[in-house]
C-alpha cells in the first residue's frame, strides 16, 4: 500500500460542488471573484444546494423559506442557560447545539430526499440565531428574535446587537459568509462526508463537521490571528514579533494552504473589505499590521496568507466576540457541508480506508497469572 500522511492530493470522491484548479476556487463552475462581487450569500446557498443561480422569484421564495424556520425551541435557549456558558467555547455549544436541535425535529431520521431538504433549510436558518443566542444569554442578555425583513448577513448582525446595521457592515458580513460557504474537501466538509455515508442522519452529519472545524488548524486560524494582532498591539511592534516567531520556527496563523500554491484567492476580498472598516471605525492600524506582517512573512518565508488572515481584522471590526469568529465561519460553511451532505446521498458508498500495521507481530500470549 501507498501511504499518503493527511491524504494529502488523494482524490476520494466526484463532486460537482465546488473546485480548486490553478489556484481558482468556483462554485458549481462560477468564478469565487465574480460571486464575491455580484451575489448574496443566499444565491450561493441556492446556488450549491441546486446546481444553479436562482431566479428573482425562486431567490424570494427560498428567502422566504428560510425566514419562517429561523425559530429556536424554546429548550434550547434553557439548554444555554442552564450550562457554565462562561468558561464553554462557542463552538463547543454551537457542536452540542446542532445535535440537540435533531431531538425536537420529528424529521431527524426520515431519509427522503424531500425530508433531507427540509431539514437543510432548518438548519441553514437556525445557526446564524444559535450563535446570536449564545452570544447574548453568556452577557446576560436574553436572544432577540430575527426580523423577517433582513437577510441572513443582516439578520445575524441584528440579533447579535438589536440594532439595525450600517449598509457597510452588512456588505462586509455578507462577502464573508460567500467566500466561506464552500472549500471542496476541506476538513470538516470530508468529515461530514464521512459521517453520513454510513447512512446517518444530516444533524449528525453537521454536529461531525462543527467538530472538525472547532480545530485551530482548521475554522479557529482566524480567531488566532486576531489574538495575535492584539498581543501586537501596534504598528511599530509588528516587525519585531513576527521575526521572533519567525526565528523560532513557531507557526504563523493565517498563512499557507494545504492546496493554493501561490495564493488564497479568497483573500483580496477580505483584505479589501478589512481596509474599508478599520478606515470606518477609525482603527486602522489592524489593516496597517496585518499588511506589515503579510509583506514581512511573504519576504521571509514566501508563504502568502489565506482566507482567514484578513477575515480576522474584518470581523473585529464588526465589533464581533474573537471566539465567535470560527461559530461565523460555520453559520457560512452549513451551507456547503449540507451541499456535500446530499451529494453524498445520491450516489453513497461507506467511506473506509486502509492503514499499514507497524506494530508488533506474532507476539506469544500470555495467560495473566505469567504476566510481569
Amino acid at each position: 500500500m501507498t501511504i499518503t500522511r493527511g491524504l494529502e492530493g488523494i482524490v476520494a470522491t466526484n463532486s460537482s460542488i465546488s473546485s480548486i484548479i490553478d489556484d481558482t476556487l468556483t462554485y458549481v463552475g462560477y468564478d469565487i471573484d465574480d460571486l464575491a462581487k455580484n451575489v448574496s450569500f443566499e444565491e450561493v446557498i441556492y446556488l450549491l444546494w441546486h446546481q444553479k443561480l436562482p431566479t428573482r422569484f425562486e431567490l424570494q421564495q427560498f428567502k422566504n423559506l428560510l425566514v419562517e424556520n429561523t425559530e429556536l425551541p424554546p429548550q434550547l435557549i434553557e439548554h444555554f442557560k442552564m450550562i457554565p456558558i462562561n468558561h464553554v467555547h462557542p463552538m463547543a455549544a454551537l457542536r452540542t447545539a446542532v445535535s440537540l436541535l435533531g431531538l425536537f425535529d420529528d424529521e431527524a431520521d426520515l431519509m427522503t430526499e424531500d425530508a433531507n431538504y427540509r431539514k437543510a433549510i432548518r438548519l441553514q436558518a437556525k445557526l446564524p440565531a444559535v450563535v446570536s443566542s449564545f452570544s447574548r444569554i453568556r452577557k446576560g442578555l436574553e436572544p432577540i428574535a430575527p426580523r423577517k425583513d433582513l437577510g441572513i448577513a443582516a439578520n445575524f448582525l441584528y440579533m447579535l446587537t438589536g440594532e439595525e446595521p450600517e449598509a457597510i457592515a452588512v456588505e462586509a458580513f455578507d462577502k464573508a459568509l460567500v467566500l466561506h460557504a464552500d472549500h471542496e474537501l476541506n476538513a470538516s466538509t470530508f468529515t461530514a462526508r464521512v459521517c453520513v455515508a454510513t447512512l446517518s442522519d444530516i444533524y449528525s452529519g453537521i454536529t461531525s463537521a462543527i467538530s472538525a472545524l472547532k480545530g485551530p488548524l482548521h475554522g479557529g486560524a482566524n480567531e488566532a490571528v486576531m489574538n495575535m494582532l492584539s498581543e501586537i498591539g501596534s504598528l511599530e511592534n509588528v516587525e519585531h514579533y513576527i521575526k521572533e516567531k519567525l526565528h523560532k520556527k513557531e507557526k504563523i496563523m493565517g498563512f499557507g494552504h494545504r492546496v493554493y500554491r501561490n495564493g488564497d484567492p479568497r483573500t483580496k476580498h477580505l483584505k479589501e473589505m478589512s481596509k474599508k472598516l478599520t478606515m470606518h471605525i477609525g482603527e486602522l492600524k489592524w489593516y496597517e499590521m496585518s499588511t506589515k506582517i503579510e509583506a514581512i512573512v511573504t519576504r521571509e518565508k514566501s508563504i502568502p496568507p489565506n482566507v482567514d488572515f484578513y477575515s480576522a481584522s474584518v470581523y473585529h471590526s464588526l465589533n464581533i466576540d474573537h471566539d465567535l469568529f470560527t461559530p461565523i465561519f460555520a453559520i457560512s460553511r452549513v451551507s456547503g457541508w449540507i451541499a456535500h451532505i446530499l451529494e453524498q446521498y445520491e450516489n453513497n458508498r461507506l467511506i473506509r480506508p486502509r492503514a499499514e500495521y507497524i506494530g508488533p507481530r506474532k507476539q506469544q500470549f500470555i495467560p495473566i497469572e505469567k504476566r510481569i
